[in-house]
């Protein structure tokens, strides 16, 4: 036999980027976003963006438990905290002004989460770490002052995360979704009747139709429009004030995004992606007021930096009590 007549497979189109995106997301919008603020010149696992009331940008760090205050429009780098538990993944502001921080703990049973006043003082538990094995990872406030909270526990066979209800009060806590294998990121709709939530280790988006109650799911109201593909899964998200949901993707540098019915229609790439740099892209956010859209990732596996992007999204980011 010719050797040179055998069938042969060839690198073509997308298929030598380290992530490629598959044939049914190439045909959807697609642009790629530019450096907006080099957080640092090392790899950090950036997470949790959030603005407070003077609009300036909070965010933490998860394995070093640094949480930056970053005052804009100057982009001034200054360090509120060092978190006293261990892997803080995202922060979050109350109506009442006062940050929240999820944290992870050891990934396993001692997760949970803390608020403090604008400088970091003032600690109150709202969630224990010693009354419960949550591993908390995000969370999003509706106008009540209650919140939901998802569980990061669990891998592909062994579902122990869900997505949790706390109480305005903050002294119960319901789960409204269970089974999920490491639930991670959790947006609140416009309207606060529909809860997006994403399953990092099971690739899935779930919406989640509510009563009035807030807890309970609706008659057929839980379901998966999305399935995603490729390592490592979909991580924080966000919405804007169409309801469309931006979805970041961790490990694949990017953040999808859709639809307020669930369906895609539109993407945004990191530079350097297809190279495997700059692919753990964490968290989405707008800066309030505007249509721009922030992004935070690192490039850790190639010993480099640590950047937020930007880049403008389908409109204006909703003004919602998660930034409040």
């Amino acid at each position: 036999m010719d050797n040179n007549k055998v069938p042969s497979l060839l690198y073509t189109g997308n298929a030598k980027s380290e992530v490629p995106i598959l044939a049914h997301e190439q045909g959807i919008q697609t642009i790629t976003a530019e450096p907006w603020l080099e957080i640092s010149d090392k790899g950090l696992q950036l997470e949790g963006l959030c603005f407070d009331r003077n609009g300036d940008l909070i965010l933490c760090e998860v394995f070093g438990g640094t949480i930056f205050h970053v005052a804009l429009p100057d982009k001034k780098i200054t360090r509120i905290l060092n978190s006293h538990k261990e892997n803080p993944a995202a922060v979050k502001i109350h109506k009442d002004g006062r940050l929240f921080v999820c944290y992870l703990g050891d990934f396993d049973s001692s997760g949970g989460i803390y608020a403090v006043d604008a400088n970091g003082n003032k600690i109150q538990e709202i969630v224990s770490d010693i009354e419960t094995e949550y591993c908390v990872d995000d969370l999003v406030f509706d106008s009540k002052g209650g919140f939901y909270f998802t569980d990061f526990r669990g891998y592909s066979t062994n579902p122990k995360g869900g997505v949790y209800y706390v109480s305005p009060d903050f002294q119960s806590i319901t789960p409204v979704l269970q089974n999920l294998a490491v639930a991670n990121g959790v947006a609140l709709s416009t309207d606060e009747k529909t809860l997006w939530v994403t399953e990092t280790n099971a690739n899935r988006l779930h919406r989640i139709d509510l009563l009035e109650d807030g807890v309970t799911i609706a008659p057929f109201g839980a379901s998966i429009p999305y399935h995603f593909t490729g390592h490592e899964g979909p991580d924080s998200c966000c919405i804007d004030s169409d309801d469309n949901l931006y979805v970041a993707m961790y490990g694949q540098g990017r953040v999808l995004v859709f639809n307020k019915r669930g369906y895609p229609i539109g993407q945004v790439l990191i530079p350097g992606r297809d190279s495997g740099h700059m692919l753990r892209s964490t968290h989405p956010a707008f800066i309030p007021g505007t249509d721009q859209l922030i992004i935070c990732s690192n490039d850790i596996e190639n010993d480099g930096g640590s950047w937020i992007y930007t880049v403008k999204g389908f409109a204006k980011g909703h003004h919602s009590y998660q930034f409040q």
